[in-house]
């Protein structure tokens, strides 16, 4: 019975990885959404919003039979317990793409962007490798790999003030300005989000592995 738990269990964080490649393609499309004024990559974003729900739905239903027939013990359970938060992070992460997607294609699709998004693509940056990290130490149980959060959180966060303050200035310079600024104050703010909800991540990978638990964010 162990070894059926323990294949069922690989089955079942094989879906939490392709859960959170998934949320993370969608945070990604929207990004790129934006820069590009692609509608249709925003629309496909907005498609998938059902995907990602299900994904959530359907793993944490997953999880809890194996709780139920096997009663582990351990690292075993140690892994479903932190299966069961990750899942809720990666949605959000995936639903923060959509919120995303969904500006480009009302507000901003058939708006020339005035502004430099130079760091709004830098904060981007660091929280796709902050997540894609944060997956990869799930799929191998290396927490190596999620070592300095603490400080690429950091970052994210002074980015995120350096966008506010960016579109603050923008702003009081010209009134026409408002409505995009507030629009990418709002979009650094989801970022910044998504790098809070890949430190939550790691935390729960940490206590997999070790049974200890840290606080990162």
């Amino acid at each position: 019975m162990t070894t059926e738990m323990h294949k069922e269990l690989i089955t079942l964080k094989n879906e939490v990885s392709k859960m959170g490649h998934f949320a993370l393609n969608m945070l990604s499309d929207s990004i790129e959404s934006l820069y590009y004024q692609d509608i249709r990559l925003a629309s496909d974003v907005l498609s998938k919003k059902d995907m990602i729900r299900d994904y959530d739905n359907q793993i944490e239903e997953k999880t809890l039979k194996l709780i139920m027939l096997y009663q582990p013990m351990a690292i075993d359970l140690r892994s479903l317990a932190a299966i069961l938060k990750i899942i809720t992070y990666l949605h959000r992460i995936g639903r923060y793409g959509k919120d995303i997607a969904d500006v480009v294609k009302k507000h901003l699709s058939d708006k020339q962007v005035a502004l430099n998004l130079v760091n709004l693509r830098h904060i981007y940056e660091h929280v796709q490798i902050m997540i894609s990290d944060a997956l990869l130490a799930f799929e191998k149980m290396d927490i190596s790999l999620i070592k300095d959060f603490k400080a690429r959180d950091d970052e994210v966060d002074k980015l995120r003030w350096s966008i506010f303050r960016e579109c603050l200035t923008y702003m009081i310079e010209d009134p026409k300005y408002i409505t995009e600024c507030a629009h990418y104050m709002m979009f650094a703010r989801y970022l910044e989000r998504c790098g809070d909800h890949a430190c939550k991540i790691a935390e729960k990978i940490y206590y997999m592995v070790t049974g200890n638990h840290i606080e990162i964010s």
